[in-house]
């Protein structure tokens, strides 16, 4: 088979999830993820903007500039909000982040061309900017649905893949494989010690079956679930994560004393460092909730597994609880939202099975389950709703639409019409 049609199915793979993620990472052991790139530019019936990183884009500032001045030579007008930004904030874009990223994303949602791709490619030469990291991270949860942003390099971006593609806003592709196993890759299991580390809930670790709590504090712990969740970080990461108002010297100081206490807790090396980035020892055997809840979503969502049901059921039952609960910091606050919606979606689809077997007592139950979990979510409840309409409950339905209605009251928050508009007919 020649290569242009191997070719061939990786566009119709990328085309494909497009439309289901906000982020595409090509990995880099991908074989054709250069071709695939020439074939995108190519392609006069797909819309596509393109800028390969420069060696200089080792922060924000540079990244940001060379991104704008590219496409601006393909698209004239793009540029224009962001050069009327206050020259501190284009200077040193990472300190007026929020605003930066609002204006960068006001500068996409004004491409009016329908459905386009952003490729960032040669990624890689941002390895150490953990700026662009952040601000590529954030543009996750905030892209305008025409647009998919795809990653090209030679590298696995040091971004907190578990939990965008929890979220649905990260994918990676081999050529045309969705991954979804060994996400950060294969690790070795030689070590003599068996760690297992639990985040979805208050977040336990157990060492050799026994719970490991002599953590001298709670930095220590987190510290593990901060490295556990990303192929890598840098020091500087860590350091801005958790002691963002310490100058760095301080904050380095205080590191490597919470690095001690870690490995002091689990009495072996859990971390190692090459230099520059800090990861989990790949020597060191261990299971990590989020990864098994992660990767059984992805099964669930895109491979048909010969079992579904019994799949959905277990990726709600590894939820013990909102990740790391009782804890309060952006990064939690951030993988909390997301496993806490895959959460939901696992609920949804099991009480949608419930129905389809005629056990709807079981699906109202799993319905109810979703609800306390985020009870904002309105789409939850019309589905509850409407099954209590379907087994002639309006007197449930009635009740607890006027739960969600002083609910809404207490928020300032509107129900919407489709909501009021179920509610007359239930009561007409």
């Amino acid at each position: 088979m020649n290569t242009q049609l191997r070719i061939l199915p990786v566009i119709e793979k990328l085309q494909y999830f497009s439309s289901q993620s906000k982020i595409i990472l090509l990995h880099p052991t991908s074989r054709y993820r250069s071709l695939l790139v020439a074939r995108l530019l190519s392609d006069a019936s797909t819309r596509t903007y393109y800028y390969a990183l420069d060696i200089d884009d080792i922060n924000l500032y540079n990244f940001l500039t060379g991104l704008m001045n590219t496409l601006a030579k393909q698209r004239r007008t793009f540029g224009r909000h962001l050069n009327l930004l206050p020259e501190d904030a284009l200077r040193e874009p990472y300190k007026h982040l929020d605003l930066v990223l609002d204006t960068f994303l006001k500068e996409l949602a004004e491409i009016d061309d329908g459905d386009f791709f952003l490729i960032l490619d040669e990624f890689d030469r941002a390895d150490a900017a953990d700026d662009v990291h952040r601000f590529v991270e954030r543009l996750s949860h905030l892209m305008p649905d025409c647009c998919t942003i795809v990653l090209n390099g030679r590298t696995l971006p040091r971004l907190p893949w578990l939990s965008m593609m929890a979220k649905r806003h990260g994918l990676i592709l081999r050529d045309d494989e969705l991954v979804t196993k060994n996400i950060y890759g294969v690790r070795k299991s030689e070590s003599v010690s068996s760690l297992k580390v639990l985040s979805l809930g208050p977040g336990y670790v157990f060492l050799d079956d026994y719970l490991v709590d002599n953590w001298e504090g709670h930095l220590p712990r987190l510290l593990l679930f901060f490295v556990m969740d990303r192929p890598e970080v840098t020091r500087n990461q860590i350091c801005e994560t958790f002691w963002p108002n310490l100058d760095i010297d301080q904050a380095v100081n205080v590191f490597h004393v919470t690095k001690r206490r870690l490995h002091k807790a689990l009495g072996i090396d859990i971390l190692s460092h090459d230099g520059t980035y800090y990861r989990i020892n790949p020597d060191v055997s261990f299971y990590f909730d989020a990864f098994d809840f992660v990767e059984s979503l992805l099964a669930c969502r895109y491979e048909q597994p010969e079992d579904e049901f019994a799949q959905w059921q277990r990726i709600a039952k590894l939820y013990r609880g909102p990740f790391l609960h009782g804890h309060h910091a952006s990064w939690i606050e951030e993988r909390r939202s997301a496993y806490s919606l895959a959460y939901i979606e696992s609920l949804l689809r099991t009480a949608d099975i419930w129905t389809e077997r005629g056990n709807e007592e079981l699906a109202l139950l799993t319905l109810g389950r979703a609800i306390d979990a985020d009870y904002s979510l309105e789409p939850v409840h019309l589905r509850l709703l409407r099954l209590y309409v379907k087994l002639g409950r309006r007197a449930e339905a009635v009740a607890h639409y006027r739960e969600l209605e002083k609910w809404a009251k207490s928020k300032r928050t509107p129900l919407s019409s489709e909501v009021q508009q179920l509610f007359a007919d239930i009561t007409a």
